[in-house]
């Protein structure tokens, strides 16, 4: 064999490092920090929600905390005022008790004295008071009765601006006869007849209006004429005559398309003075 013939190696003595064990050596470290990135990362992400979480977690109690004390300050606030209340009904239906047995004992006293006052009201009559004395007590009250219906009436009639009363009807116009201080003549005088005589005086009919209750007459006194025109229903004339220092008052209660129906007062003087000479008309 030759000195220089190159030696052979063989396969158990020495072999070369594959290459697919570095790759994958290197793979596996390229993972191994991947996977540290992603797991920093979702770390990360966690403790960001978890703070987050307990930051609204806190939010969420402070608001519940501040609504549970105002809830709190409100509650006591109704408490009280329902406190106060309570003692105001309290006092207003102790005040309505006492009251109602006050008025109740002022009744019982009233009824108490009533039944005494009656009863010896009743005792002083039987005793004292004779048949004569009562008739006359009742006559009295029958006339006072009657005064009392007259100023009743007096008091209902519209006054005139001299102040006499102004009769509207019949029943009015015998009250104020009754009263003794003037002297009252009715008439019924037709549109477009004769002059009518009436007391001392003679009055015609010009003209009536139904709607406006207004009527126009004409008056003959102490030998003048003068019409009055347009005037209202119940709305007195006066006018005076030779014989009367007192006015003499025409009023008219009534009218119709042809007809106006009234009366004259006439003071007693006046009518004292003509009564020689006049006869009264329907009374």
């Amino acid at each position: 064999m030759s000195e220089f013939q190159e030696p052979v190696y063989s396969a158990s003595t020495t072999s070369g490092t594959p290459r697919w064990i570095g790759l994958a050596v290197i793979l596996l470290g390229a993972t191994s920090l991947l996977g540290v990135g992603v797991g920093w990362t979702a770390l990360n992400q966690a403790k960001s929600v978890g703070q987050s979480a307990e930051s609204s977690l806190k939010q969420s109690n402070d608001a519940l905390s501040q609504r549970l004390a105002k809830s709190e300050d409100t509650n006591q606030r109704l408490q009280s005022d329902l406190k106060v209340v309570t003692d105001k009904l309290n006092v207003t239906e102790s005040d309505l008790e006492a009251a109602r047995k006050q008025t109740k004992a002022a009744v019982v006293a009233y009824d108490k004295k009533l039944t005494g006052l009656k009863s010896d009201v009743s005792t002083q009559l039987a005793t004292k008071a004779s048949t004569d004395d009562v008739s006359k007590l009742g006559t009295d009250v029958n006339g006072v009765k009657t005064g009392l219906d007259a100023t009743n009436n007096n008091l209902q009639m519209a006054r005139s601006e001299m102040g006499t009363l102004i009769a509207r009807n019949h029943d009015e116009i015998d009250q104020l006869r009754r009263m003794g201080q003037r002297d009252y003549y009715e008439f019924t005088v037709t549109r477009k007849g004769s002059a009518q005589r009436v007391g001392s005086i003679e009055v015609e009919l010009r003209d009536t209006n139904i709607k406006k209750n207004q009527y126009s007459i004409n008056v003959l006194a102490d030998d003048k004429n003068f019409e009055k025109k347009n005037r209202s229903v119940n709305e007195p004339i006066f006018f005076y005559t030779g014989g009367s220092r007192a006015a003499l008052e025409l009023v008219v209660n009534k009218v119709s398309k042809t007809t106006a129906s009234g009366y004259l007062s006439v003071p007693k003087s006046a009518a004292t003075a003509s009564a020689s000479s006049t006869t009264p008309a329907a009374q």
